[in-house]
């Protein structure tokens, strides 16, 4: 019985290591092919050592592929923070339409981005979609959405922000129901209003919630690819390339494997720098958050 007991421990522990190893073989093994110019035309490559982050970190196309990026991650997380937080308080008031719609808001949620992305696509359709159809009435038919740059992006927050908004509001829906009562009965003896309540303790209590669906979302969206790829396939031009698109296209497309895989890497290394300085203003948060309390 005693060595059961001593082994237990490490048994626990081989399904996290064996993730583990399944994670960080790939990426080790991606990381040095990155030292390669390997490609389509060359497979049997030569070591070009750091020559290849040289490359993307002084290519123009980078860096309007890394601000593509980041307009469509601020975008499309800052647009999905205040929909899903003002749903959410709307959701929160006990009632019939409200518990129906909360049923419903899950919809979205259960439709793979990139099937929403065709669905929205056909419906943008500057011709025979939906959309145009319903706003011709109002004198706003035959819009290009996807036609232009400005309106490519903003069509492809837009969807992003119609799959995802709802994954927002049920991270603030349960973080309203998990909030203390006391704090707003007593604010609520003393004859504050609406606003004063949200202002001074909805919101400061809330908050740690919220940022933890701002770090989801805007993790996911500096990595999207399914959502723009399905609907404007990053263009007009290159108007909607983003960091994965731009990966794709050099390692894929193109066939320089070890250049498309460098632009990985940098992403990866965006993705962690903002998932660090996030996640260590979230402890901020919920300290601030437990005073309030």
């Amino acid at each position: 019985m005693g060595w059961r007991l001593t082994l237990r421990p490490y048994v626990l522990i081989v399904p996290a290591l064996l993730l583990t190893c399944g994670i960080l073989y790939p990426f080790g093994l991606g990381l040095y092919y990155t030292l390669f110019d390997f490609s389509a035309s060359k497979p049997q490559p030569d070591m070009v050592r750091f020559e290849n982050y040289t490359t993307v970190f002084t290519q123009e196309a980078f860096w309007n592929s890394a601000w593509v990026t980041v307009l469509y991650a601020v975008g499309a997380a800052l647009v999905e923070t205040v929909l899903g937080v003002a749903v959410a308080l709307l959701l929160h008031r006990s009632s019939l339409l409200g518990r129906i719609l909360e049923k419903i808001l899950i919809l979205p949620l259960m439709i793979a981005p990139v099937i929403a992305a065709i669905i929205w696509k056909l419906m943008l359709q500057p011709s025979v979609g939906v959309v145009n159809y319903l706003l011709r009435p109002f004198g706003l038919g035959g819009v290009q959405w996807t036609d232009t740059p400005t309106g490519a992006l903003l069509s492809s927050i837009a969807v992003d922000v119609w799959v995802y908004t709802p994954f927002v509001a049920i991270l603030a829906l349960a973080g309203l129901r998990s909030l203390p009562t006391s704090p707003f009965e007593a604010a609520a003896v003393d004859g504050a209003g609406w606003w004063y309540t949200f202002r001074r303790l909805t919101l400061p209590m809330l908050w740690p919630y919220v940022l933890v669906a701002v770090i989801f979302r805007f993790m996911d969206s500096l990595k999207v690819f399914d959502i723009i790829y399905a609907l404007t396939e990053g263009g007009p031009g290159d108007s909607t390339v983003v960091l994965q698109i731009r990966a794709y296209l050099e390692a894929i497309r193109f066939q320089r494997y070890s250049f498309g895989i460098s632009y990985t890497i940098v992403l990866w290394a965006v993705v962690y720098l903002a998932a660090m300085v996030l996640v260590k203003h979230l402890g901020k948060i919920q300290r601030r958050a437990a005073e309030v309390t």
